[in-house]
């Protein structure tokens, strides 16, 4: 320290001057409150219960010692009722609440044998120390005449008397050496006894997990997926909040599982009838599904419940735990590159159900309609019927993609007319072409009695873009909307109506439906009904109807996102189990790529199909524009593909040309019709210079 600095503390200063230079008072640091020694011990302990490794063992330790309480409980119960008549009477009591009278007499009966049986064994008891004293004493002198006889005997053969009681004596021994043993093992028997017992009992317990779910191991507290059994099933009703039923199964004791029909395997979970007892009703358990999928640790979207014909009864189908996030196989479609379709008579192979069998879908004569969330895969859905029909090379089709983002555009060259694209003009054109179905109907209808007509599949994809469309043609009637003057609804509802008869029919694929994008009696024209992910029980209704949903159709609560190209399906033409409305279908994926190569099967099988892709309007006509037009993107077309386009472009105009008014219009302008392998065709480039060359110059006629 220097010299000219002195530390004082404050409490001891010098009232004496202090002669220094420089003084500097340090002031005691504040002592640090005491901590209790309680305090401490308390932190000490609270860490180290907290410790996961503490709550592990203690855990364990009150696992494995509620396990030996749990067993001698089930050890008592099973001796009280080998003992007693108690399980015939649950059995019974089971029976009488299930109303199976039949079944109650049965238990009844079995109960009462159990009790003559045991009157018989306890009047046995009462004569058996008599008997045993006299079985005891006859096979006592027995013996003990037989031992001696043999001692004679050796005896004779030894010429020594003694031997006569050598026998006799050599048994005495024996015996006494069973009574040291004995006396040896007891003590250490006795000792040991209690701890063997314990362990019995512990094995029971560990057997039969009966220790409460907080001191279970983790992996079986959280036992998702674990097997579906009657007893799971019975826990997981009487748990559901339900009182009748909570009572009912309560009554019945452990015979709960008499509700409950054959646990069957099916398709990738299992699936069980179940009888409820009288005063609960179907709606009861539905209303609870989510409940119910918990119960049986399992996720909501894992089980299904439907109503089959029996009443008062629920179906059951449970999942194995995760497998409907398993992606389903390829579509045949893409594996079998032989398959064909036959309209009348085959059915397509859309997916498979929930039992994992595949579940195939009659397209004759059914109107269809299907309906979802926004990209839930429903495009994916339809495409892939159509897909399939397109392999009958006699169907035909007309199509109209009011999304327009190229997901039909591989039926360019299978479809007359695909027209795609989201404005209202786009509808325009689309509403035309289904009215231009509904004259084709009108003129199948007119035809003569036993006429054969080829399929004609209309098919619109977002069709709520038409019903919602605002556009008026000049007669100021709307197109979209759901009125009487409404186009597009009312060229739907005729072929609705009239259509199935000769082969036209509907097929409509939209989102979230609703009254105003999807009205009433067009949803209700469809024969067919399939609907993705929707967002209410009010949206389902709307897409499957009433019957459906009662039922048990509920796709509002399938998972958006997750089951993506699963559809719930109300029609006559597919495979529905017997007292069901519907069925579940996880439908195959099949990619843009894989349709096109599909499609262009397809048109290996047709004779060069022509499609239009734009309808056009309006009484003056610009035939060379129109010829392009029609040529659309193709390098050259055949002149006779022209002359099929142009009349589907406007009839009026030219449903009469020939080959010579092609030629009337395209000579001199140099785009004329040439050969090419043999067959005369027009050239895209040649008749795009022509255009190009008039609009400069106007040297090129295109008056016809």
């Amino acid at each position: 320290m220097s010299d000219n600095v002195v530390h004082l503390h404050k409490d001891n200063l010098a009232p004496e001057p202090v002669n220094v230079t420089t003084l500097t008072v340090v002031p005691d640091p504040a002592p640090a409150t005491p901590v209790p020694l309680w305090v401490r011990s308390g932190r000490a302990i609270r860490s180290a219960v907290t410790h996961e490794t503490t709550k592990t063992t203690a855990r364990a330790l009150a696992r494995h010692t509620l396990y030996v309480a749990g067993g001698a409980r089930i050890a008592a119960k099973r001796t009280w009722d080998g003992r007693t008549a108690s399980r015939y009477e649950r059995m019974f009591r089971a029976a009488e609440a299930a109303g199976n009278h039949e079944m109650a007499t049965e238990w009844e009966e079995r109960g009462q044998h159990f009790r003559e049986a045991r009157h018989r064994r306890r009047m046995d008891l009462l004569h058996s120390p008599l008997d045993a004293a006299k079985g005891v004493a006859v096979s006592a002198g027995m013996g003990v005449g037989s031992l001696v006889a043999l001692g004679v005997v050796m005896a004779v053969a030894t010429k020594d008397v003694t031997q006569v009681v050598t026998p006799l004596m050599a048994t005495i021994e024996f015996i006494n050496l069973l009574i040291t043993i004995v006396q040896v093992v007891w003590g250490p028997a006795l000792a040991i006894g209690p701890f063997l017992a314990l362990l019995a009992l512990w094995g029971v317990g560990r057997h039969q997990q009966a220790a409460p779910a907080w001191a279970l191991p983790a992996n079986v507290r959280n036992s998702e997926g674990e097997p579906i059994t009657p007893s799971i099933v019975v826990k997981a009703l009487r748990d559901l909040g339900v009182p009748a039923l909570r009572n009912a199964i309560k009554d019945m004791g452990d015979a709960g599982a008499s509700m409950l029909g054959p646990i069957r395997i099916a398709g990738c979970g299992v699936e069980v009838d179940v009888t409820l007892p009288s005063g609960v009703s179907t709606i009861e358990v539905q209303n609870r599904r989510r409940k119910l999928a918990e119960n049986l640790t399992r996720h909501e979207h894992e089980v299904f419940i439907t109503i089959p014909q029996a009443a008062r009864t629920v179906r059951l189908w449970v999942a194995d735990s995760g497998a409907l996030d398993e992606p389903i196989g390829p579509s045949p479609l893409v594996t079998d590159e032989t398959m064909t379709a036959d309209y009348a008579k085959g059915r397509a192979p859309w997916g498979e159900d929930l039992r994992g069998d595949a579940a195939a879908l009659s397209l004759f004569q059914r109107h269809l309609l299907i309906t979802g969330l926004s990209n839930q895969g429903k495009t994916a859905a339809l495409r892939s019927l159509a897909l399939w029909l397109a392999l009958d090379k006699s169907v035909q089709f007309l199509m109209g993609d009011l999304k327009g983002a190229g997901d039909w555009r591989m039926f360019d060259g299978v479809a007359t007319t695909l027209i795609e694209g989201p404005t209202d003009e786009h509808v325009i054109q689309v509403t035309e072409m289904v009215e231009g179905a509904v004259d084709e109907m009108n003129r199948r209808l007119q035809a003569p009695p036993g006429t054969k007509f080829p399929a004609l599949i209309v098919i619109v994809d977002e069709a709520q873009v038409a019903f919602m469309c605002p556009a008026k043609d000049e007669d100021k009637r709307p197109y979209g909307g759901a009125k009487a003057n409404s186009r597009y609804f009312m060229a739907v509802r005729k072929i609705h109506n009239q259509g199935r008869a000769v082969n036209v029919l509907m097929w409509q694929g939209t989102q979230d439906p609703t009254n105003e994008n999807l009205p009433k009696l067009v949803r209700e024209g469809a024969h067919t009904r399939a609907s993705l992910a929707l967002g209410t029980e009010q949206q389902a209704r709307m897409a499957l109807g009433d019957k459906a949903v009662d039922g048990g159709a509920a796709p509002n609560l399938l998972r958006p996102g997750l089951d993506k190209g699963t559809v719930v399906v109300a029609s006559d033409g597919i495979a529905i189990p017997a007292g069901q409305a519907s069925i579940t279908v996880r439908t195959h994926y099949i990619d843009t790529a894989e349709a096109t190569v599909i499609a262009d099967r397809a048109k290996a099988l047709r004779d060069g199909v022509t499609t239009l892709t734009v309808i056009e309007r309006g009484e003056e006509r610009d035939p060379l524009a129109d010829i392009a037009a029609v040529l659309g993107d193709k390098p050259r077309l055949l002149t006779s593909d022209i002359l099929k386009r142009l009349a589907a472009l406007n009839e009026d105009a030219y449903g009469g040309w020939s080959f010579i008014d092609l030629t009337r219009v395209l000579d001199g302008t140099g785009a004329e019709a040439y050969k090419s392998d043999g067959r005369m065709v027009v050239s895209r480039d040649r008749l795009a210079r022509a255009l190009a060359n008039r609009d400069a110059n106007g040297s090129a006629s295109a008056d016809g």
